[in-house]
């Protein structure tokens, strides 16, 4: 086994490096990878998967087309909410719930929203909604065309007192 990995080693570097400088080359890859927990492959594979950000009218699309929503099996007033659908990319979709986790360990906002649905619904479950917000983030930080920096600053201000309607 060990022979196996001084083996691949050497191939893996050259890969990442590979990696790398696609990344330089593409500043959209290069904005989103400011977001904690999102690397060079996570960006990339986002970018190349949603294509333009102007296909989806909403955040919500996004997710749906991630396959990051529940399933639903509703019969006349009554509505069932299942697990996640699971359409779209599997790869992007096992990128997000991992990049998610890296997310959590590293921002203490993520960290405290992630155990307060841990705590309620299970740890499976707040893992999905965690990549769900963050497919969500990206979404909207290719959107406007910010960095994470300038997302946290602009924030989001619908609900709190002076601003009931939102961000205006």
């Amino acid at each position: 086994m060990l022979d196996l990995l001084d083996r691949l080693t050497p191939k893996i570097h050259e890969l990442n490096g590979k990696l790398e400088q696609i990344v330089v080359r593409r500043p959209v890859t290069r904005q989103l990878s400011t977001h904690p927990g999102v690397g060079p492959l996570t960006a990339l594979a986002f970018e190349l998967v949603i294509g333009t950000p102007e296909r989806f009218a909403c955040a919500k699309q996004v997710a749906s087309y991630v396959g990051l929503v529940p399933s639903e099996e509703s019969s006349g007033d009554r509505r069932r909410l299942g697990h996640i659908s699971k359409q779209g990319n599997v790869l992007l979709r096992f990128l997000r719930v991992e990049a998610a986790q890296v997310t959590v360990r590293s921002d203490a906002q993520w960290r405290s929203q992630f155990f307060h649905l841990a705590m309620r619904r299970g740890r499976k479950i707040a893992k999905v909604a965690m990549a769900r917000k963050l497919a969500v983030q990206l979404y909207w930080m290719w959107r406007r065309g910010c960095s994470y920096d300038e997302m946290q600053k602009l924030g989001s201000h619908a609900g709190e007192p002076g601003n009931r309607h939102g961000v205006q």
